[in-house]
């Protein structure tokens, strides 16, 4: 049995979301203990039970001492994912993203193509937006060989949820690894400005604009489209722009909008963020950073990509793949060197 810590390094939900997910590859037992336990609200909250219970149910696992607030669980997976259609619901605002990543390495690795349609909040604060997922971090993915599809079926906001995201996975052999140290040159920069029961008020349309405005006055000119939703269960708004450089990546900036958060600040703070990212040289922004590291670390071969800074998820994570799969990693100055494993 592999015994994580989940108060380590950042102490925060993605321990137990990726773990369980490495556990399910490898088919190791775990011991996951003191979850969250730094948090305002420790143990396990309603999003990662979720996706404690998708992965056993698609592995056909045994976990215990799983529900909202446990602070240890134990979880040992049947047999290798095989594939399929599956649908979740996480009852609340809980991240259906974040949940995504969760079953993406066990979908790329399959045997049969994987479908998930998955309901909870698509857009908030401390979560990847299912925009920044769907036009960032698939992007890199496909630099990687994997195929995923994400459709946006309706929004999702903050208290009630009920954001719904289909994602079709058409699994490999193995990952291949990434070499991205250079930045290159913005080629363009696109984006979304999407708002639900806000016709009247036109968020959509102020976001948009000052996010213009801000970039235009570092240089850079976005093509922002405009959404107005009807379909959503509450009222809501979220931006998210990015950005495609000569050497092929993407760098991405988002932001949710919130009761008292005005559309203005929203369309700021998304184009400083991304003007703040693109100069420090990184090759992927800031959200990137660490999300790219657990399929790095099950690549075949020797990743390498530059970041606009070190953070907490970027430690944790380098920190799990190593205690998990024995990766080998390298931090020199914004440069992360992963070694992967890989994993077939």
């Amino acid at each position: 049995m592999i015994t994580i810590d989940g108060a380590a390094r950042s102490g925060s939900g993605t321990i137990v979301r990726y773990s369980v997910a490495l556990a399910s590859l490898l088919g190791k037992e775990i011991r996951i203990e003191n979850i969250r336990a730094g948090r305002d609200r420790p143990g396990l909250r309603a999003q990662h039970l979720r996706a404690v219970q998708a992965c056993r149910e698609m592995c056909h696992g045994v976990v215990k001492n799983a529900s909202v607030g446990s602070r240890e669980i134990t979880y040992t997976p049947g047999e290798r994912f095989t594939g399929g259609e599956y649908n979740w619901d996480i009852g609340t605002a809980g991240s259906a993203t974040m949940m995504a990543q969760t079953l993406l390495p066990l979908a790329c690795f399959a045997r049969t193509p994987s479908k998930f349609r998955l309901e909870g909040g698509l857009f908030q604060d401390f979560a990847p937006s299912a925009y920044h997922m769907k036009s960032v971090l698939l992007r890199f993915l496909e630099l990687m060989g994997v195929q995923v599809k994400l459709d946006i079926m309706r929004p999702g906001y903050v208290p009630r949820g009920g954001g719904i995201i289909e994602v079709e996975v058409e699994p490999i052999e193995k990952l291949k690894p990434l070499d991205l140290i250079d930045q290159g040159k913005i080629l363009s920069l696109k984006g979304m400005a999407l708002s639900s029961h806000l016709k009247e008020k036109r968020v959509s349309q102020r976001m948009a604009a000052e996010c213009r405005r801000v970039l235009v006055s570092h240089g850079y000119e976005a093509e922002i489209e405009e959404i107005e939703d009807e379909s959503s269960l509450q009222e809501g708004a979220a931006l998210a722009i990015y950005a495609e450089t000569s050497q092929g990546s993407r760098i991405g900036s988002d932001r949710a909008g919130r009761p008292g958060r005005s559309s203005e600040s929203i369309g700021r703070y998304v184009a400083q963020t991304f003007v703040e990212d693109v100069r420090t040289g990184g090759a992927v922004d800031r959200y990137i950073a660490d999300q790219l590291i657990i399929f790095a670390g099950l690549a075949d071969g020797i990743t390498r990509y530059s970041v606009p800074r070190i953070t907490g998820h970027v430690e944790t994570n380098l920190w799990l793949i190593e205690e998990f799969l024995g990766a080998r990693t390298r931090v020199d100055d914004n440069v992360l060197e992963i070694e992967g494993i890989g994993f077939t």
